[in-house]
């Protein structure tokens, strides 16, 4: 009789350690949430128009360096230098820009997309509750190799996301 109730209540105990583990590729949500879209739209647009101003100072350079080669011949040894030391101090200029293009793009994809992050945790909670998972990791970025019992949950939440904040 002890022997049985020590059986029963270890098969209990073995069925109540099952864990399902729920994983959600946080960005892909980003990328398919019509609002994850739409900041991605917006950082395009800011990208192109940044890269745009790059590409016309770029092609300054490249045509003062011509007329600097063109003009070689007939220029001064000091005309010579300085205009060199000026397209150098251009491509200084150019290189500073690009750099505070890229810090400027990289705040404002965090300024975007910050408050879809906030929103999106309870929904990934109200997801994984519903489908019956006792934890939930954040698919390539946790250390899980093997679970028995894992659930994908990204789709789930990407619809739950855009039913809870539809684009307007």
């Amino acid at each position: 009789m002890k022997l049985t109730a020590f059986v029963l209540f270890f098969f209990a105990l073995q069925a109540q350690a099952a864990v399902t583990v729920g994983l959600v590729d946080v960005q892909k949500v980003l990328t398919s949430i019509k609002e994850g879209q739409s900041v991605m739209k917006t950082l395009e647009k800011s990208f192109n128009e940044k890269k745009s101003t790059l590409k016309k100072d770029e092609e300054k350079i490249k045509k003062a360096g011509e007329d600097l080669k063109k003009q070689s011949a007939v220029l001064s040894e000091q005309a010579r230098l300085t205009k060199e030391r000026d397209i150098q101090e251009q491509i200084l200029k150019v290189q500073g820009k690009a750099a505070d293009f890229q810090r400027d793009m990289q705040k404002m994809e965090n300024d975007l997309k910050r408050p879809i992050i906030d929103r999106l945790r309870p929904i990934i909670q109200e997801v994984s509750k519903a489908a019956g998972v006792n934890m939930t990791f954040e698919q390539g970025s946790a250390p899980i190799i093997y679970a028995e019992a894992e659930k994908n949950l990204t789709e789930d939440v990407v619809k739950a996301y855009d039913k809870k904040y539809p684009v307007k």
